[in-house]
Order: C-alpha cells, then structure tokens, then sequence
C-alpha cells in the first residue's frame, strides 16, 4: 500500500498499530485478501491517510 509507504510505516508496525499480525496486512496488500469498510477504516486512521483520498487513487 503506497500510503503506508508514504507514511514511512512498516508492514509490521501497522499490523501492531490495528491489533494484527503483519501477515494479515502482507494479505492485504498483496491482494490474497480483502478489507471490509470497518478495516479499511481502521487501516486508514492508522497510517493517518484520508481514506477518501485513497479511493479516489485507486480509482485511476
């Protein structure tokens, strides 16, 4: 997740920040697993991005 990034966020320090482990967010990102609204949220908050501007650039 290029947000994550941005944030300059490990994958294993978000997972610590939303109570997972860094598997869970690795499944996420690669695609192998989804989020539902309430995680994406949750994601979101964590890295402290917009989650209307990550919609918006994932929409082009």
């Amino acid at each position: 997740m290029q947000a994550r990034k941005d944030a300059g966020i490990t994958q294993a320090e978000l997972g610590r920040r939303i109570g997972q482990r860094q598997t869970f967010v690795s499944k996420f990102e690669l695609g192998e697993r989804r989020l539902d609204v309430a995680e994406f949220m949750e994601v979101s908050r964590a890295i402290g991005a917009d989650p209307h501007t990550i919609m918006r650039a994932s929409e082009r």
